[in-house]
């Protein structure tokens, strides 16, 4: 089984809300949400693959010293194992606006168990709870 190695954000706005982004219903797991991020490419760092998906899907600019890891997922799905670093943010450039024909919304952390998450990505809720 081969390993992915992907990337997400925690980005936490001034009122303590972290942004989900809903996969598009044409993708796999479509209409599941998830932390905003994707896949590390050949010859970046996991900080350097986040910077440039958090711009592509949501047209924000972070820098790497604001994003610290939290935590990570280590997820088999039928194909691959997914390893996912989740970082936190909460000091970017923008408005984030939905670029990839996926749905973003802004989640109070006890709201957040009413959203159908990614096999990958409901680990990560506890720590996030714990964190806020």
């Amino acid at each position: 089984m081969s390993l992915m190695l992907v990337v997400a954000a925690a980005l936490i706005n001034s009122e303590e809300m972290i942004l989900l982004s809903q996969r598009a219903k044409n993708k796999p797991f479509g209409g599941l949400w998830e932390f905003p991020g994707g896949k590390v490419e050949p010859g970046e760092t996991p900080e350097e693959a986040l910077i440039r998906e958090i711009k592509e899907e949501i047209g924000i600019d972070i820098s790497q010293k604001c994003i610290a890891p939290l935590t990570f997922a280590s997820y088999s799905y039928d194909k691959f194992h997914l390893l996912m670093p989740l970082y936190i943010c909460r000091v970017w450039q923008g408005i984030p606006v939905a670029k990839e024909s996926q749905t973003i919304k802004w989640v109070r952390i006890n709201e957040i168990d009413n959203y159908e998450m990614l096999p990958a990505d409901t680990p990560l809720i506890a720590m996030l709870k714990d964190y806020l």
